[in-house]
């Protein structure tokens, strides 16, 4: 799969998501309400399980640019640089969907501070694995 058509799903997914979420999020009966401190709602799993991510896709691409000859390094292929690329963008995406639909601000414990940590990292992930896969092809 070409780095355009990954790029292309991507924002297609994020849109498309986006979309859906949207309608929800503008109901007018919906009031935004704090979580309890020990309630793990849905904004908190997303949120949580984005971030996870994206430090995994920002491990892995660190790991495919400083060691070129391991198993997930650029001089073996490109498979840590595209796992860190699809994993960056999941993470974002998922970043993304968790902050369209958040109830309330930052502190209410529906995930929004996660979110924004998933974005942050799935950015970054997404960054290194790019160079990492630009890398890799320089070096076939």
């Amino acid at each position: 799969m070409s780095a355009r058509r990954l790029f292309a799903a991507f924002a297609t997914a994020l849109l498309g998501g986006l979309g859906l979420a949207a309608p929800a999020a503008a109901h007018a009966s919906i009031r935004p309400v704090a979580a309890g401190v020990t309630d793990f709602s849905l904004g908190r799993l997303g949120a949580a399980t984005g971030g996870l991510l994206g430090l995994a896709a920002v491990v892995i691409a660190v790991l495919a640019l400083t060691r070129p000859a391991s198993r997930l390094g650029v001089a073996n292929g490109s498979l840590g640089a595209a796992a860190a690329v699809v994993a960056g963008l999941t993470a974002t995406a998922l970043g993304a969907l968790v902050a369209a639909t958040a109830d309330g601000g930052l502190g209410t414990g529906n995930g929004l501070g996660g979110a924004y940590v998933a974005l942050l990292l799935g950015l970054a992930g997404t960054a290194l694995g790019g160079r990492a896969l630009t890398r890799s092809r320089r070096t076939r």
